[in-house]
């Protein structure tokens, strides 16, 4: 077995103590002498057998000077314990209850060794090794290979202490039952196979902590730790099961076992400039009482402390002075219970019953303020010198309140007083074994005067029992109790005394669901909070959006993102977007896929309305205009217009105007095909007319100069021959357009809206640009030819009209292309139409409707004279 050298050297002697005859059997005359004692104050009675005692009455001891030029002078402890000194009295109050029972260990007197280990590790192995020696100086051979005199030790209080001396007394399995050493380390039984325990260890409470913070989603932590291995086990275990719940550290500080005012106050500035809320410990009360000291000191009160059992009892950390700081700590305790006639039994203490307590001088002293007068002729120890006034002698405990004899909070106590009790029981249930029938060789049974300690580890196995309380308590496989913690909550009394008010409960035996069980009514929080405290690195993202990590950072601190558009997140904290599947998008607040709406211009819509009415409007009034023409086609205004040219424009506009209603209404493939060539090739047709009517002006006017005969070149014949062309480029186009690549409907989503648009898709972009650059090169050709023939002479103002509607559909067309790229989903189709529509009426209102107006309304100027600009006669 490995041990560090410290422990070895004490092995060494130890070894020595035990085994020394065994060395030198066969010589007689050799006496085993005591290398060294103890010289630690204790409390002995004398019994059939003796248990051992280790509690820390004071809290901290006076080293000597180690010059080591003279004899190594014994430290001196100082600071009276009162919790240590009342686990010490509950200890002599189980074996006293015992040994008057008359069913438990009849006939068995119990007695004791109890040591003060001044709360140092070196002290409690010091004490471990005079209980298991002895205290005399010189023992005959013939007994010094027998059985230690204590044949099992209840302590030690710290988890360090245990380790050493479970590591020392291990090696000759001397059984050990803690009351305070929670280490879950000490549950290794390779390592301490005589190690047993009445606290639950560590690693029941640095799940349930872990549990704790996730129940009330804190996941922005600090941490604090004392520097040993209760700190650093608990600290250890803690850590590996908060990677279970994203839980981060935002600090981690160690609290240093020797005290340092520059250290304690950089721990209490990491402390205050933390983001972090909530700071979860695990240290001893002695290290925490330091820092928690500077923390009520700098009025820090906006942290939530999360405490473990060793300090959320503690009457020292939660005195009046600290609560405005360190009011509303949580904390995990162990489970309270109740002890029958302790707390008389604590009151009857007395000087004068209890001479042989070397404890008693000092409490007497620090708990009165007088010196008690049976000592005041006795020399004193240098811790308790007699500076006060003597007693009275009628000073009685009952009418004092103090930690000492405080019955409300039995939690450590209880742990003595079970682990008592389950030594009792052990050595019941040996010393009525039946020979023959034993657990050992042949069915021996094991001789309780001369026992052995290994054979006290097979009982304290075994051991059951109901304690007097009505708690059932046994050993698991680890020499662990049932773990179950109360938890704690500090508020403030009615006398302003802080308060441990129990307001849940822990059982790890129960499944995950069960475990706890809070009244979060009852919580007061730190700072009189009245909710929940937020302790986040970053606050929770809302459904819609992801969590995206930041960088350099723990997990914890992240950035919500809002889900694109078709995406979404539905619970709180995700870490991914789903896309919405194929007919749904994402809502507005992207937390939920809904159905699509299906959208497109109908003939239901109001801008669908209003374009049936303008373009069955435009299409009556073309046919009005045809008639009208057709009824005065004989008069002078309609025959000096080209009347066949005319009235093929008027024709050609009427599907110009009715084209637009295949654009409204659910595009489907008929209807995709044919508004673009509908609209293309009437256009062609329209537009080609009146350039062939433009150049008619042109050639009409230079046909009157004398000796031109240009009319001949462009006659009736060639002018329907030039349109046909023109308009047969058109149809080439279009039919090309619907062979290799025809408009088809689809379903567009790219707008990023909950609606689908049904649209008609080109098919070919180019076929397109195609369609509407030849109209707008017919349409620039006949701009160009009205605006050559706008100052003609006399009344054949003919190309001021075409000049003006050519301008008004270029200008249409030209406006057209970037309101069609930039309109989203329906609109698009209503700004074609509007297009078509506005053009279509630029065409009908400046070339015909001024003829109109003189065919209805001015008769008189409807002559050839009029027309031709001269006078009649």
């Amino acid at each position: 077995v490995f041990l560090p050298n410290g422990i070895m050297c004490l092995f060494c002697l130890f070894h020595t103590f035990f085994y020394l005859n065994r060395l030198v059997h066969g010589t007689e005359t050799t006496d085993c002498v005591l290398y060294g004692k103890s010289s630690l104050p204790g409390l002995f009675k004398n019994g059939d057998i003796i248990l051992g005692g280790l509690f820390p009455v004071h809290f901290r001891v006076v080293v000597p000077g180690l010059s080591f030029k003279q004899e190594v002078e014994s430290s001196e402890c100082t600071g009276l314990f009162l919790r240590g000194y009342r686990w010490v009295q509950t200890m002599i109050f189980a074996v006293e209850e015992i040994n008057d029972s008359s069913t438990l260990l009849p006939n068995v007197e119990l007695g004791y060794a109890i040591y003060d280990t001044c709360m140092t590790h070196m002290n409690s192995l010091r004490a471990a090794m005079a209980l298991v020696s002895g205290e005399k100086e010189t023992v005959l051979s013939s007994s010094c290979g027998k059985s230690p005199q204590v044949p099992v030790i209840i302590g030690d209080a710290q988890s360090t202490a245990s380790i050493q001396i479970a590591r020392t007394l291990g090696v000759f399995y001397v059984p050990m039952v803690s009351y305070f050493s929670s280490c879950a380390c000490l549950s290794d039984k390779n390592e301490f196979p005589s190690f047993f325990r009445t606290i639950p260890s560590d690693n029941f409470q640095a799940r349930a902590i872990a549990r704790f913070l996730k129940l009330f989603a804190w996941t922005w932590v600090g941490l604090i730790s004392g520097d040993d291995d209760y700190g650093k086990s608990g600290i250890q275990i803690f850590m590996e099961e908060i990677q279970n719940f994203e839980i981060c550290i935002s600090f981690f500080e160690i609290i240093p076992k020797v005290y340092s005012e520059e250290k304690i106050l950089k721990i209490v500035d990491t402390i205050k400039k933390s983001t972090a809320k909530v700071i979860v410990t695990f240290a001893i009360e002695g290290d925490m009482y330091t820092v928690l000291t500077e923390v009520a000191h700098q009025n820090i009160t906006d942290k939530q402390w999360i405490a473990t059992e060793a300090w959320i009892t503690s009457s020292l950390a939660s005195s009046m002075e600290n609560f405005d700081s360190l009011g509303g700590t949580l904390g995990f305790a162990i489970h309270r219970t109740d002890i029958r006639g302790l707390k008389e039994f604590l009151c009857r203490l007395h000087p004068s019953l209890n001479l042989e307590d070397p404890f008693i001088n000092e409490f007497w002293q620090g708990t009165f303020g007088c010196a008690p007068e049976i000592f005041r002729n006795k020399t004193a120890s240098p811790g308790t010198l007699l500076t006060k006034p003597p007693c009275t002698g009628s000073e009685n405990l009952e009418n004092i309140s103090n930690t000492y004899n405080d019955v409300s909070q039995l939690r450590v106590t209880s742990n003595v007083y079970k682990a008592v009790y389950a030594i009792a029981h052990a050595l019941d249930n040996l010393y009525s074994c039946q020979n023959g029938k034993g657990p050992f060789k042949n069915g021996t049974c094991a001789k309780l005067r001369e026992l052995e300690p290994w054979q006290l580890i097979y009982y304290l196995k075994e051991v059951r029992f109901e304690t007097p309380a009505g708690e059932e308590m046994y050993f698991d496989e680890n020499g662990d109790p049932v773990a179950s913690y109360d938890i704690i909550n500090w508020q403030r009394g009615t006398n302003g005394i802080t308060e441990f008010v129990k307001i849940g409960q822990f059982e790890a035996s129960e499944s995950s669901e069960k475990e706890f069980v809070i009244d979060k009514e009852k919580i007061v929080w730190s700072g009189n909070q009245k909710k929940v405290p937020e302790s986040v690195c970053s606050k929770s993202c809302p459904p819609g959006t992801r969590k995206a990590s930041q960088e350099g950072k723990p997990v914890c601190c992240f950035d919500c993102v809002p889900c694109a558009a078709g995406e979404i997140s539905n619970h709180t904290d995700s870490t991914e977007c789903m896309k919405c599947p194929l007919g749904y998008w994402s809502n507005l607040h992207r937390n939920t896929c809904i159905s699509t709406i299906v959208e497109y211009l109908s003939y239901k819509d109001t801008l669908g309305i209003i374009f049936v009415i303008v373009s069955v409007l435009g299409a009556s009034v073309t046919i009005t205009v045809m008639v009208i023409f057709y009824l005065h086609k004989d008069t002078p205004i309609v025959k000096a217009n080209n009347s066949e040219l005319s009235f093929l424009i008027l024709m050609s506009l009427i599907p110009c105007f009715v084209c637009s209603l295949a654009f409204i209404g659910q595009p489907s493939v008929w209807s995709c095909m044919l508004r673009h060539t509908v609209f293309g090739i009437s256009f062609a047709l329209c537009i080609s007319c009146v350039l062939g009517k433009t150049i008619v002006v042109l050639m009409a006017f230079q046909a009157t100069l004398p000796g031109n005969n240009v009319m001949r070149y462009f006659g009736p014949l060639q002018q329907r021959g030039s349109i046909f062309i023109c308009t047969l480029v058109q149809v080439i186009i279009c039919l090309l357009w619907l062979t290799l690549s025809p408009p088809f409907p689809v379903k567009n989503t790219k707008y990023q809206s909950v609606k689908i648009i049904l649209e008609c898709n080109l098919g070919s972009k180019l076929a397109f640009s195609g369609l509407l650059g030849y109209i707008g090169f017919l349409a620039c050709m006949c701009f160009a030819f009205a605006f050559l023939a706008r100052k003609l002479p006399d009344n054949f103002n003919e190309a001021k009209f075409i000049t003006f509607s050519m301008l008004i559909f270029c200008a249409v067309w030209i406006t057209f292309i970037p309101a069609y790229i930039s309109s989203p989903g329906k609109y698009t189709t209503a700004v074609e139409i509007f297009a078509i529509l506005s053009s279509s009426f630029g065409l009908l209102t400046c070339i015909f409707l001024p003829k109109c107006y003189i065919i209805l309304f001015k008769p008189e100027k409807n002559t050839k004279q009029h027309l031709m600009g001269k006078s009649i006669a």
